[in-house]
């Protein structure tokens, strides 16, 4: 009889002690944090300097190579091998220049992306710290949530404390 009642004690002790489930729509998240839309309005317009930079670059230097291409026939052959190999290695030389710019934005801005997500994922832990979750899973596109009761939902209130604390 006493195993049985402590057996029973046991059983509702342990119901007691349920978990705190949560989720979050990760890709929602991402979408609407306004540092993250911040930050790749940024970088567009970034790559779109760049982009109309090196249009501007590559236009000049096709007009200097058909400008060559006309005052090549009276130059002796020696000397236009010798101004056309100078304008090769110039050109590859600012091509490889163009590529490091773009390079160096493209690094640039997956290291502030990588921040922004480390900044969401703190932001997530602290919430349901704060708010006694034993897990938030995550959910959206490839997530680990299928399904979800939408009480358990915690997406806007993360991305209101995310976009309130965010300042432009």
């Amino acid at each position: 009889m006493k195993k049985l009642v402590v057996l029973a004690i046991a059983i509702t002790a342990m119901s007691c002690q349920q978990n705190k489930i949560g989720y979050v729509d990760s890709v929602k998240i991402m979408d609407e944090y306004q540092e993250k839309v911040d930050v790749e309005a940024k970088f567009q317009k970034k790559a779109e300097t760049m982009g109309r930079k090196r249009d501007s670059i590559s236009q000049a230097f096709q007009m200097e190579l058909q400008e060559f291409q006309g005052k090549a026939q009276s130059l002796s052959q020696q000397n236009a091998q010798e101004q056309y190999s100078e304008l090769q290695q110039r050109g590859q030389r600012i091509g490889q220049q163009l590529q490091q710019e773009e390079q160096q934005l493209q690094l640039t801005s997956q290291e502030q992306m990588d921040s922004l997500v480390k900044k969401v994922k703190k932001e997530i832990r602290a919430y349901g710290k704060d708010n006694g979750y034993t897990y938030i899973l995550g959910g959206g596109e490839g997530g680990s949530v299928i399904y979800g009761d939408k009480t358990k939902d915690v997406t806007d209130a993360i991305l209101k404390i995310l976009n309130d604390k965010y300042e432009n």
